[in-house]
């Protein structure tokens, strides 16, 4: 008892902490026994104070990620999003050749198509065998303006057949004479170059006669003719058979 309340003095009081049995101090520096078991004692509290924090921060960043229900991600900017997609369209880019076909190519395409294909594909067998060539910006110039005059060409004729059209159905009737029989019958018929040769010499205008369509003609009387002049216009004229 007196060397506890020795010892409880010496803690009050500040000074080094002894141990006595009967209250004789005994100074811990002289004992390296006593001395190891105050420097294993020093360290884990050092220890368990440290993973008390570590806990601690430990919670705190879990009720963090609890009350924003989940880990924050940062947004990835515009501007990110639009190289990255940059750079995906100019790999693929490389990964084909965009060329034009010369000629038919079985499995591939036809003539005059656009295509995308491989570049060894080009390199090594299209281009070598003159079926294919690469497309650039000024072979895509001469194309549109070559599409641009056939489209116009096309305008052309087509306004062309309707003005022709026109002429016919005001003309009135072309008039065609044929060898009688009895009562309306006539000999022979009319043919499509018949009317040829009828346009011809009143009109002064040449016409094809795989484009004219006749009924059947077999005696006297009026009929309508029809004249594909065009895939979208067709003139339509009048015919008089008459009996000589």
């Amino acid at each position: 008892m007196e060397g506890q309340c020795c010892n409880r003095d010496k803690l009050q009081t500040g000074g080094p902490v002894t141990h006595s049995v009967f209250c004789k101090t005994v100074d811990k520096s002289q004992n390296p026994h006593i001395l190891a078991e105050d420097k294993i004692t020093r360290r884990g509290s050092v220890r368990v104070r440290k993973l008390a924090m570590a806990s601690s921060s430990a919670a705190a960043t879990f009720s963090g990620i609890h009350s924003f229900g989940g880990i924050p991600r940062e947004t990835p900017k515009l501007s990110d999003k639009r190289t990255v997609m940059a750079v995906v369209a100019q790999k693929k880019a490389k990964k084909s050749r965009k060329i034009i076909l010369k000629e038919d190519v079985p499995d591939l395409g036809n003539k005059g198509q656009l295509l995308d294909v491989k570049p060894g594909y080009f390199r090594n067998y299209l281009h070598p065998m003159g079926k294919a060539q690469m497309v650039t910006t000024l072979l895509l110039k001469e194309m549109r303006m070559e599409e641009e005059r056939i489209e116009a060409e096309k305008k052309g004729v087509k306004e062309e057949a309707q003005q022709l059209a026109l002429m016919f159905q005001t003309f009135g009737v072309f008039k065609v004479k044929r060898k009688g029989g009895k009562g309306k019958q006539i000999f022979g018929t009319v043919t499509p170059q018949d009317l040829v040769d009828i346009i011809k010499a009143q009109l002064q205008r040449d016409v094809d006669k795989r484009i004219v369509f006749l009924p059947e003609i077999r005696e006297t009387g009026e009929y309508i003719a029809e004249l594909k002049l065009h895939p979208e216009v067709t003139a339509q004229v009048k015919l008089y058979v008459y009996a000589n």
